[in-house]
């Protein structure tokens, strides 16, 4: 008989020392904590966030829930609060190549005061220039200027009449221009009678007629000339009247930006245009502008004259921390928007819009990598980005040439970022593994631990935890009692009596329901009976899936037995993991033997149904046979192994234990005690080793033998070394102390087999053999017969290879 006792109940839960919580309310722990002992992670991001080089960008690992978001937004708002409040900056119009705008940088505040100071220069502008056009000074110098002209024009005819008429030639004016025609005294001659002059002489005329008409044409043609001089001169005067109505506007403006150099230089620009195009400016609306030709680029609205203010750092006190929670590509480096007018999408400086890399520059910028990884080439747009060390603006369409017409094209901004993308570990080692530019912008990887140390400093430490996320979430203060008990479910999440597990997120939510059982009960300090009763409450809203399953066991659907004994069958513990819930519940494992060519065929396997890691598992069984049983002879066996009344995918090793006991009852014919149920993976030795989800097994079994009435011979095996991960619910305990139900710890097959069939495993002597009538004897005795009755059969066929077919 095995010597092996249950466990101590005391070892089944790990319950949580009140006198380490020094303090009656969670309202008395005043220090702010938002998480527990996550050093290596903190040092991590500490670490990138100080070091201020190319390529030092973050990537937080860990679980979802675990708390990262909030502890990189903390120690990055630390570090911004005492660092320098970036530059403003601002897109202006670029006078010369409209399609590219211009980008300013100034101190913080000082963009918006640009933006004011051009606005109210454009209002100003308007008023200025029509005042001096209507002015008298100007109407009378133009009237000046174009009398002149006049005056040259005439001046020029009567010149040429006058020569002309000394020749008795006249220069007359008609409704279809000059004409020159000879005359005696006053008047003109007429056609009949300058047909009845002699020839000679109306030879002569005609010759000076014609004489003075070359003349005159030349003199028209130097007329456009004149007239293009007259509009140089008014242009000129114009420009001289806008000079002084906008000059002053301008140098008042360069006197406040003496300190900025490309604002004097916009201001220089700026006032060239405005001379430039001063004409067009006269007929621009007093707003300034219409919607169509504000949108024109290149066209004379007083639009062309106004800020873009795309970063505003004025009211901004540190550097920025920028959480983009939607990291879309335009969200990222900025957009150029559109509108529609007359059939066209038009645009022009004004429509840029900010990225999220536009407002965190100068600091630092935190992503979800799964979300950036999933919207189309925002992966793509923000290396580029970190590559160049510059924002370019541009779409997808431009990217890829799908826009055939002329897009602005601004001026990229210099960028001087920290970037922190927050995901788990599967996205960092994919991109790692994937992406060869990962590994050159992505230097500094901050991994957050699962779970943490539970010792006497993090166990006071998780009490303020827990304070601060009820403080946080405006909750009810919280009993030591309850404190302690959250505590527990801690380490109960982490599946280990000595460790906390670091999901804040489900901490939070427990908190949260536990609060609203307190509300309900009327009390104003939560209790643990709350947080029980929150815990309940939880496993009862995910718990249909488990009932189910306990009721094919309970109804006979699902053949279980916890009662009697059987040759090759054992219950096993199979786990279903549901995310925020995770149960258990016992699996029929049978086996069979016979002579065969040394295979232990899985069926399940066989069937497709089982995981690589479980074959595995059954590969190591069968060679802990070959090794301990046939080290001289051959294995001559066949066993089939099998999960009965499984239709699912079968995963895992930690049932090699249970199927290797079960194979070892059917060669050696003793039954297995349907009373217990095992879960252990085993090695190549046969020793024990741990496996996930003890806690959740051994409660499956409890429920399943609890439902059919306790007697005491109930019980599970479990490794010896998954003992330190027991936190086993109050029922379960309170049943293990009554005698009521059993929990063994086992380290190899052996002891093992021996509580499972109540018979002895049997140890070697000095001379390798074993007490007749044990669990080894016996599973030897039966390998030796069946490779003697394998190599008689073999035998037997050699010596008569066939009988002739005496009928042929």
């Amino acid at each position: 008989m095995s010597k092996i006792k249950p466990l101590d109940p005391q070892l089944l839960f790990r319950g949580c020392d009140l006198a380490l919580l020094e303090f009656q309310s969670s309202a008395e722990l005043a220090e702010p904590t938002d998480i527990v002992d996550q050093s290596r992670a903190i040092d991590a991001v500490r670490f990138g966030v100080d070091i201020k080089r190319l390529g030092y960008n973050l990537f937080v690992l860990g679980e979802p829930g675990s708390g990262r978001h909030s502890a990189v937004r903390r120690m990055l708002e630390a570090k911004a609060g005492g660092e320098q409040t970036p530059c403003d900056w601002c897109y202006v119009n670029n006078f010369v190549e409209p399609n590219m705008p211009r980008l300013l940088r100034l101190p913080p505040g000082r963009g918006a005061q640009l933006k004011r100071d051009m606005q109210q220069f454009v209002e100003e502008l308007v008023k200025a220039v029509t005042v001096a056009f209507e002015s008298d000074e100007y109407r009378i110098r133009i009237e000046a200027i174009q009398e002149e002209f006049k005056k040259k024009e005439e001046d020029a005819l009567r010149q040429l009449g006058h020569e002309s008429a000394e020749k008795g030639i006249a220069l007359l004016r008609t409704p279809h221009g000059f004409i020159f025609a000879p005359v005696k005294g006053d008047e003109t001659i007429g056609p009949e009678e300058f047909e009845k002059l002699p020839a000679e002489e109306k030879e002569h005329i005609g010759k000076l007629i014609d004489e003075y008409g070359e003349r005159l044409h030349k003199l028209t043609l130097q007329f456009p000339r004149w007239r293009r001089e007259l509009q140089g001169r008014i242009k000129e005067a114009s420009r001289d009247t806008l000079r002084l109505a906008a000059g002053h506007l301008i140098e008042e403006l360069k006197e406040r930006y003496t300190d900025l150099s490309n604002v004097l230089k916009f201001l220089d620009q700026a006032m060239r245009d405005v001379i430039e195009i001063g004409e067009e400016l006269r007929e621009a609306p007093k707003s300034g502008g219409e919607l169509s030709e504000a949108l024109v680029r290149g066209g004379s609205s007083l639009t062309r004259y106004q800020v873009n203010l795309l970063v505003d750092n004025g009211a901004t006190k540190a550097a920025p921390v920028v959480f983009e929670d939607n990291p879309i590509f335009p969200n990222l480096v900025g957009r150029v928007d559109h509108v529609a007018h007359m059939g066209m999408l038009v645009t022009n400086f004004t429509f840029i819009k900010s990225g999220a890399l536009h407002r965190a520059n100068g600091g630092y910028l935190v992503l979800d990598a799964l979300k950036l990884l999933s919207q189309p080439y925002a992966w793509e747009g923000l290396k580029r980005a970190l590559r160049s060390a510059q924002v370019r603006i541009e779409s997808l369409g431009q990217i890829f040439g799908l826009i055939s017409t002329l897009p602005l094209e601004p001026e990229p901004m210099p960028l001087e970022i920290k970037v922190v993308l927050i995901g788990e570990r599967l996205h960092y080692y994919l991109l790692k593994e994937y992406d060869p530019e990962f590994a050159d912008l992505f230097k500094v990887a901050a991994d957050f631990e699962d779970d943490v140390p539970r010792d006497e400093t993090n166990t006071r430490l998780y009490a303020r935890f827990v304070a601060t996320l009820a403080r946080d979430s405006g909750l009810r203060p919280f009993e030591r009692g309850a404190v302690a008990r959250v505590i527990e479910h801690s380490a109960r999440l982490a599946g280990d009596a000595e460790k906390f597990s670091a999901s804040k997120r489900r901490i939070s939510d427990l908190l949260q329901e536990a609060d609203h059982c307190a509300g309900i009960a009327g009390r104003q300090i939560v209790t643990r009976e709350d947080i029980e009763a929150a815990l309940q409450a939880q496993i009862r809203r995910a718990g249909r899936l488990r009932d189910a399953s306990y009721e094919h066991i309970l109804r006979g659907n699902q053949l279980i037995s916890v009662t009697g004994a059987h040759v090759g069958q054992i219950n096993g513990l199979a786990v279903i993991d549901l995310g925020d819930f995770m149960f258990a519940h016992p699996v029929r494992i049978t086996a069979t033997a016979r002579i065969g060519d040394g295979d232990v065929i899985d069926i399940e396997r066989e069937a497709e149904l089982g995981g690589a890691i479980h074959t595995k598992g059954v590969m190591i069984l069968s060679a802990f046979l070959a090794s301990r049983y046939s080290r001289s002879m051959p294995l001559s066996l066949s066993a089939s192994l099998v999960f009965e009344q499984s239709y699912g995918p079968v995963e895992g090793d930690s049932a090699s234990l249970a199927e290797l006991c079960a194979l070892m009852s059917a060669l050696s014919a003793v039954p297995i005690k349907q009373s217990l149920a095992i879960t252990g993976s085993v090695n190549q030795y046969g020793q024990v080793q741990p496996i996930g989800g003890v806690n959740e097994k051994i409660e499956g079994f409890f429920d399943i033998c609890k439902a059919q009435e306790l007697n005491g011979d109930q019980g599970v095996l479990i490794p010896e070394s998954n003992v330190k991960h027991l936190m086993l619910r109050e029922d379960v305990v309170s049943a293990c102390s009554e005698g009521k139900f059993r929990i063994y710890a086992v380290s190899d097959v052996d002891q093992a087999i021996e509580l499972l069939t109540g018979v002895s495993a049997g140890v070697p002597d000095e001379q390798g053999l074993v007490p007749e009538d044990t669990i080894n004897y016996l599973v030897a005795t039966q390998l030796t017969e069946m490779s003697a009755l394998r190599q008689a059969f073999g035998s037997a066929g050699k010596r008569h290879p066939g009988k002739k077919d005496k009928s042929g």
